[in-house]
């Protein structure tokens, strides 16, 4: 998922750079397969990104209503939830880890062995399954709200400012906070739109360049209809970018979310006020 937005968000940037006759022409087949989406009808050149297809055959799917992220086997039109894998190509569990096998796998009345898998899908009318959100990244507000760490990243990865982030929340603390690993050129452009000058860490570190990209996300989160407590109230601007060699993301670049928060405690510490 984590490689697919990155390839989404580049092909974006590339359609602002068309020209108006390629931009209306590629707006005008996207527009198009979105209102056929909606409308419950298949556009067969257009089809199957996004989704993980249908099941194989030697393995059955189930959805678990996961009544904290609000996602439910009843839902309609889609029917939601934790996807659950079973079958006899399920593994018996992880190496050497009794206790974590306990929690991701068990065995039904039919003696059906299931694997729980933590990310949350939802069934097209096709049969296909597409994966929309990760149980593990929730996380409960001091108010009470649930918020989806993944759901908030992957809206705010579509900013062109954005070329990674990390949302991060305590749950005694009643806000979302952000790291940033931000694009250079767009970076670049909006540091000569507001006439600040200074080598890339200083224009990372500085508190102007760092407002105005807060304001630039969240007109992206409040566009894509976030809540308003999902959206990140202070954000951290990276001035290395996150690689495997770093050690912070993984080969496939998903994000080490406790590496990061290890990397950024000084950072953490300081956007939740801490003396």
């Amino acid at each position: 998922m984590e490689i697919m937005d990155r390839i989404y968000k580049n092909v974006m940037l590339k359609v602002e750079e068309m020209s108006v006759f390629q931009r209306t022409l590629f707006l005008l087949a996207y527009n198009y397969k979105m209102e056929q989406l909606a409308m419950g009808y298949s556009t067969p050149l257009c089809d199957n990104t996004g989704r993980v297809g249908a099941p194989l055959v030697c393995c059955e799917i189930q959805l678990k209503d996961w009544m904290e992220g609000g996602y439910r086997s009843t839902d309609r039109p889609c029917p939601r939830g934790e996807i659950l894998v079973g079958g006899p190509n399920v593994t018996m569990g992880y190496y050497k880890n009794k206790d974590k096998s306990g929690e991701d796998f068990f065995v039904d009345k039919k003696g059906q062995r299931w694997f729980c898998t933590g990310d949350i899908g939802e069934f097209h009318g096709d049969g296909c399954l597409k994966i929309i959100d990760r149980k593990k990244d929730l996380v409960k507000l001091q108010a009470g709200e649930y918020v989806s760490l993944g759901k908030v990243e992957a809206v705010l990865k579509n900013c062109p400012l954005v070329d990674n982030i990390c949302a991060y929340a305590n749950s005694d603390e009643s806000y979302v906070i952000g790291f940033v690993v931000p694009n250079q050129k767009q970076l670049l452009a909006l540091a000569e739109r507001k006439c600040v000058r200074g080598l890339w860490e200083e224009l990372c570190n500085n508190p102007i360049i760092e407002e105005e990209v807060l304001k630039i996300i969240t007109e992206t989160a409040l566009t894509a209809q976030l809540e308003r407590f999902e959206i990140p109230r202070k954000i951290r601007l990276s001035v290395e970018p996150w690689t495997p060699e770093t050690g912070l993301v993984t080969d496939a670049f998903k994000l080490k979310r406790k590496e990061l928060k290890t990397h950024y405690q000084n950072d953490i510490e300081r956007m939740y006020g801490a003396k």
